[in-house]
């Protein structure tokens, strides 16, 4: 499946609704929630077995990505803003947390699910600026002089990654309380 080719044109979407969306250990996608393609313009069946990174915007620094890998691959919740790329070219923000999921028997990790919602628009203002300087620095000397620049930026702020998110969501809830039962049935399902 080809990537489209991205228009500054926004999608913007109900903020109290969750973008959900489920893969295995290697990222690709084995659950969709109804919300999610109605907001990423794919359908059920186009998503299935594709690597979640079809809607990866390449106005996202690579740099996030391996710290949401490295998080999650070590068994803890990520949390980011995140720019997404929409399948007619289009972008709309999310603030997203996504978890591993265990199995019971042997504690090896078996799948991701990411919980996204609408962030604020103050969030996109303060991040966007973030990303810009760490995609240059991307550009110039590769993911390790971004991930020195995110460093040496949260030094300066006297922060940490996760302060820093933190800050720019405290508006934003991803409330598991709502969503108990849907989560106990997805997980449950086999398939689609």
């Amino acid at each position: 499946m080809t990537k489209p080719v991205p228009k500054d044109e926004e999608i913007i979407f109900d903020p109290d609704r969750f973008v959900i969306s489920k893969t295995d250990p290697k990222g690709y996608i084995t659950y969709a929630n109804e919300f999610f393609c109605s907001v990423c313009l794919y359908n059920k069946d186009e998503l299935k077995g594709v690597n979640h990174n079809i809607i990866r915007h390449p106005d996202m620094p690579k740099i996030a990505f391996k710290l949401m890998w490295d998080t999650i691959k070590s068994g803890k919740k990520f949390k980011a803003l995140v720019k997404n790329l929409a399948k007619d070219g289009r972008y709309y923000w999310v603030f997203a947390e996504v978890e591993p999921h265990f199995d019971p028997t042997t504690g090896e990790i078996v799948s991701y699910t990411a919980y996204r919602k609408a962030p604020s628009r103050e969030a996109i203002a303060a991040i966007e600026p973030i990303y810009k300087a760490l995609i240059s620095k991307e550009q110039v000397g590769g993911m390790s002089a971004s991930l020195d620049f995110l460093n040496k930026y949260l030094a300066d702020n006297q922060t940490t990654y996760d302060e820093l998110i933190d800050s720019l969501t405290k508006d934003v809830k991803i409330s598991r309380s709502g969503i108990f039962n849907f989560i106990k049935n997805l997980f449950s399902k086999k398939s689609w």
